[in-house]
């Protein structure tokens, strides 16, 4: 397995020097619970997609029909890549951790750090444009979803935002900023 190294914004709770974090088939990120947590009506939307097809979903449904659908198509199609439910969003370089610092903390996003990560684990860098907001269409979100792991270059006039997946095993080398 090759060894990357990437940088990390800290948004849900600080990081110390040299801790490991392990992202795997059993162990995921707060975005596979809240997805799990909607589990539910997602089931109902999906039996009863007539009831919901005027209907302005909660967000966090939205989301849920989304990654779902998003890890429907990469396990049947692109196992190679990390799951969106079990990775840490990465960046490739210190600049553009510090712009995302500087985003988050513009918009009230609880922001403590940036840290350089090693990283022994699958890499998947897409485009955070190509995301979509689930819709009660499961085959419409298939098709969005194999946009994404797709991952064709931009045309000309779109607009790209890069986001970088990492999964296996990672380790805290370096504590680049701090707020705390």
């Amino acid at each position: 397995m090759q060894e990357h190294t990437f940088y990390h914004v800290v948004t849900d709770r600080p990081m110390t020097l040299h801790q490991r974090i392990l992202f795997d088939q059993e162990h995921h990120s707060g975005v596979w619970q809240r997805v799990m947590d909607k589990l539910p009506i997602v089931e109902e939307i999906y039996a009863n997609p007539e009831a919901y097809r005027d209907v302005t979903l909660e967000h966090h449904t939205d989301v849920a029909l989304r990654e779902l659908a998003l890890e429907e198509v990469r396990l049947a199609e692109y196992p190679q890549y990390p799951s969106r439910m079990a990775c840490l969003y990465v960046s490739k370089t210190l600049k553009e951790s510090e712009d995302w610092f500087d985003f988050f903390t513009r918009i009230g996003r609880p922001t403590f750090q940036i840290v350089k990560l090693r990283v022994r684990g699958n890499v998947f860098e897409g485009d955070a444009v190509k995301c979509f907001d689930g819709t009660p269409d499961h085959e419409e979100n298939l098709r969005m979803a194999r946009r994404y792991w797709k991952n064709d270059p931009a045309d000309d006039e779109e607009r790209t935002i890069t986001e970088v997946l990492v999964d296996g095993e990672l380790e805290v080398v370096e504590i680049v900023k701090s707020i705390l």
